[in-house]
């Protein structure tokens, strides 16, 4: 079974013809919908979810102009995400979880770096759109940690 990431369709509709791409932490996996079967700290690497174009101005508007988070509307299983090999059932082998500390921290300050500069003309909106959800994404799990 491969485990890989590949591009999926629109999270919000199914849409195969997606134009836009967030990438996010593994700890965002719980936030969306139909999650509570994947075990997020087996993931390695990001979590990118997609969009066609019409729910691309929808999320939009919703982070840019109303302050909500697009994400307990997308559907986990339209994520692309890559999975560690389950060696334990594989190998009769334990090993450690992935360490998403570094992933985290990168993303964080990127996501606070663009936020602080949203009006250099080299910001694109898609940016801050990502910047926004992904400092969403750390406020609401480290609340319920």
């Amino acid at each position: 079974m491969y485990t890989g990431k590949t591009e999926k369709a629109c999270c919000l509709c199914g849409n195969p013809d997606t134009d836009s791409r967030l990438d996010l932490p593994p700890r965002a996996v719980p936030l969306l919908k139909h999650s509570s079967a994947i075990a997020w700290r087996d993931i390695v690497g990001e979590v990118s979810i997609y969009f066609c174009d019409s729910d691309w101005e929808a999320v939009r508007d919703l982070v840019l102009e109303t302050g909500m988070s697009p994400l307990p509307r997308c559907n986990v299983a339209r994520a692309s995400f890559d999975l560690r090999s389950d060696f334990e059932a594989l190998l009769n082998d334990i090993r450690d979880e992935p360490d998403h500390s570094e992933l985290e921290a990168e993303m964080r300050a990127e996501a606070e770096r663009l936020l602080e500069n949203r009006d250099d003309p080299y910001v694109e909106e898609r940016d801050i759109v990502e910047a926004r959800v992904i400092q969403w994404v750390f406020e609401d799990t480290e609340a319920s940690a």
